[in-house]
C-alpha cells in the first residue's frame, strides 16, 4: 500500500497475498530445522482458521480473540484470521502471571483463546476462571500430548464470507498493564492501523528502498511496536520476517548469517548487550589486532560513508552475515554512546519514538545522523506541540487510539477535548522540528527547594561508566528530620559481572559509590544522587527491556 486511498483492509490482505504468493513471509528456526510460511501459506492458514471461527465456533462480529503465544509464524495467521472473521485480537504478554492474565481477560471477555503448546496449561486454567472463554485452539502442529484441537487439524475450508471491517472498528486491544488495578487496554482501530502503515512506509522507504528485504524479529508480538512495524509494516512491503527462540547474541548472529538479514527492530537494551558482546570478542584478540581496531575506530568518526566503514570493520560485519544494514530502535530511550558505536562501525541505528496510545509510532529519526539523541520529526500525519507550562509533548492525528477499553474517564485524562494526546513525556524541538525527549512527567523528582530533576538525565550521565551494568534513578521520600516528606535523589547501580567477580562486597561497594560521585560532578550540584545503593541483582524490566522504576523503588523501600 503506497497511499492513503487504500482503506479496505480485506482487499489489502488479498492484494498482498496475491502479489507476493511464494515469497517467504514468516519463518523461524526450530529443533527440526527452518519452518517458513510463504505469503500464500499464511493466507491459506488464516482463511482456514477464520472459516472455522465463523462456521463452527459461530463467533460474532466484535467478539474478542485472545492470543497467548511466543512469536512464531502461526501468530501472524491468527492475527489475520481475527480480521477476516470480524473479531478483535487481544495479544497477551506471556510473561504475565495467571493472576494478571485473569485480570486482563475479565476486562475484555474473549470468547476464544489461541495458545501455543507451551502455554496450554495456563490457557486451561484461564478458561476455568473466565466464563466468556468457550474455546481453546492450539496454534502449533498436532503433538502426542495434545488433547485440544490444533489449527492445523481444522477442515480444509477457505471460503467463508469474510466480514467487512469499518475504519472505526477495533482491530487490537493492547494491554499496557495487567497488575492489581484496572487493566489498561488500548483500543487500536483499523483507521489507526492503516494510517500507521502509510506513514511508516513513507519513513522507511528512505532507509529500506528495496523490493526485497529480510528482517529479524526479536520483540514479542503483544507489543504494539512489533505488531505495527515488525509485523504489519514489513509484510505490507513484501519483506520476509524471521523469528528467533533465543535472545542470546550468538544465536541471533547465527540466524543473521544463515538468512542474510538486512534489518532488525530492536530495543536499546539489546543493542547494549550486542555492543558488549562485540567488545568482549575484541578483547580476546591478540594485542596487535586490538590496536588495529582502536586505530580504525578512531579514524572512522571522520568517515561519513557507511560502505567504507563496513570495509574497515569487515570482520565484525561477517559475524552479522555481511548483509546487515541497520536497525530501528524503540520502546525505550537509546543510549547515545551505544548508538554512536554502531554508527561508527557502519551499522545505522534509527531511533523511533511513540507509545501504545499512538498506535504506536510518532516519529523516526531517519535523516539527522549526527543527532542520535533525536527521535526525528513527527510522521507526516501527526501534528505535535509542547504544553506551554510543562513542555509535555502532545500529538494529534489519525493514529491516536480510540481510547482505553471500558475506561472513558481514563481516556479523557490523556486525550483532551480537541483531540490532543498528552504523551506524558517532556520534550523539546530543534530549529528543524526534530524532537528530543528529555524526561517523563511522572518520573520527575521535586526536591525540597522546589527544584525539579528528571532521572533520565542523571541516568544518562551515570551510564557512561564501564563499571555499571544497569542504573536506575528515582526520588526517595525522606521520613525523618527537617526535610521529612521531601524527595531525595537515589541511584541504584548494578555492577558488571567482571566487577562482581573481581572484588569483595565491601571493596565493590566503595568503588561503585566513588564512581557515582565522580561522574555526578558533571551535573549541577542539586541533581547529584544523595543515596547510592549497590545491587548485584538485575533490575526488573518490561517486555521491551525498560527498567520498572516503580518496582525498583518498592524493592529499595522494603
Amino acid at each position: 500500500m503506497t497511499s492513503g486511498r487504500h482503506r479496505n483492509v480485506l482487499s489489502l490482505l488479498e492484494e498482498k497475498t496475491n502479489k507476493y504468493l511464494d515469497r517467504v513471509a514468516l519463518g523461524i528456526k526450530t529443533t527440526m530445522g527452518w519452518k517458513e510460511f510463504t505469503f500464500r501459506g499464511v493466507g491459506l492458514l488464516s482463511r482456514k482458521l477464520a472459516s472455522y471461527l465463523i462456521d463452527e465456533v459461530k463467533v460474532q462480529k466484535g467478539d474478542m480473540l485472545a492470543i497467548l503465544s511466543e512469536s512464531k509464524p502461526e501468530y501472524g495467521a491468527c492475527v489475520f484470521a481475527s480480521i477476516l472473521s470480524g473479531m478483535t485480537a487481544v495479544p497477551l504478554d506471556i510473561k504475565l502471571t495467571r493472576y494478571e492474565l485473569t485480570s486482563i481477560l475479565t476486562d475484555c471477555q474473549p470468547t476464544v483463546i489461541l495458545v501455543s503448546q507451551k502455554y496450554i496449561d495456563t490457557a486451561k486454567e484461564l478458561k476455568k476462571n473466565i466464563p466468556s472463554i468457550k474455546h481453546i485452539l492450539v496454534i502449533d502442529e498436532p503433538s502426542y500430548n495434545l488433547d485440544l484441537t490444533s489449527i492445523y487439524e481444522l477442515p480444509e475450508n477457505y471460503d467463508a464470507k469474510w466480514r467487512k471491517r469499518s475504519g472505526n472498528e477495533t482491530v487490537f486491544v493492547i494491554y499496557t498493564s495487567g497488575t492489581t488495578g484496572a487493566p489498561k487496554g488500548v483500543e487500536i482501530t483499523f483507521k489507526n492501523m492503516l494510517s500507521q502503515l502509510d506513514d511508516i512506509k513513507v519513513a522507511l522507504d528512505k532507509i529500506l528502498p528495496w523490493d526485497k528485504c529480510t528482517i529479524l524479529s526479536i520483540l514479542p508480538m503483544n507489543h504494539l511496536f512489533e505488531m505495527t512495524v515488525g509485523f504489519a509494516t514489513f509484510l505490507n512491503s513484501g519483506f520476509s520476517v524471521y523469528y528467533t527462540q533465543s535472545l542470546k547474541p550468538k544465536d541471533i548472529l547465527a540466524i543473521m548469517r544463515a538468512k542474510q538479514v538486512n534489518f532488525m527492530i530492536v530495543v536499546p537494551a539489546f543493542l547494549k548487550l550486542l555492543k558488549t558482546t562485540i567488545e568482549t570478542d575484541i578483547r580476546a584478540l591478540p594485542k596487535k589486532a586490538q590496536l588495529r581496531f582502536k586505530t580504525l575506530y578512531h579514524f572512522a568518526k571522520f568517515i561519513p560513508c557507511s560502505r567504507i566503514k563496513k570495509l574497515l570493520f569487515k570482520d565484525i560485519h561477517a559475524k552479522f552475515g555481511g548483509h546487515f544494514n541497520g536497525c530501528l530502535s524503540g520502546g525505550a530511550p537509546l543510549d547515545v554512546e551505544v548508538g554512536r558505536f554502531f554508527e561508527r562501525i557502519g551499522i545505522k541505528v534509527y531511533q523511533g519514538y511513540g507509545l501504545s496510545e499512538a498506535s504506536p509510532i510518532i516519529s523516526i529519526n531517519t535523516d539527522k545522523r549526527h543527532e542520535i539523541a533525536s527521535v526525528g520529526r513527527p510522521l507526516r500525519s501527526y501534528s505535535a506541540k509542547l504544553a506551554p507550562d510543562t513542555h509535555e509533548l502532545m500529538v494529534k492525528g489519525p493514529s491516536v487510539m480510540k481510547g482505553y477499553h471500558n475506561q472513558p474517564e481514563l481516556t479523557k485524562e490523556v486525550i483532551d477535548e480537541d483531540g490532543w494526546l498528552h504523551t506524558g513525556d517532556i520534550a523539546r524541538f530543534d530549529k528543524d522540528g526534530h524532537i528530543f525527549i528529555t524526561g517523563r512527567i511522572k518520573n520527575m523528582i521535586v526536591l525540597s527547594g522546589g527544584k525539579k530533576v528528571f532521572p533520565e538525565e542523571v541516568e544518562a550521565t551515570l551510564e557512561k561508566s564501564p563499571y555499571f551494568k544497569e542504573v536506575c534513578v528515582f526520588g526517595h521520600t525522606r521520613t525523618f528530620g527537617n526535610k521529612d516528606g521531601t524527595e531525595e535523589i537515589t541511584a541504584v547501580v548494578v555492577p558488571t559481572e567482571d566487577m562482581i567477580n573481581q572484588y569483595d562486597d565491601e571493596t565493590l561497594d566503595k568503588i561503585m559509590k566513588d564512581e557515582v560521585k565522580t561522574l555526578s560532578r558533571q551535573l549541577t550540584a542539586y541533581k547529584r544522587p544523595v543515596n547510592v545503593i549497590v545491587s548485584k541483582q538485575d533490575l526488573p524490566r518490561t517486555a521491551t527491556r525498560k527498567v520498572k522504576r516503580k518496582e525498583v523503588k518498592q524493592l529499595v523501600e522494603v
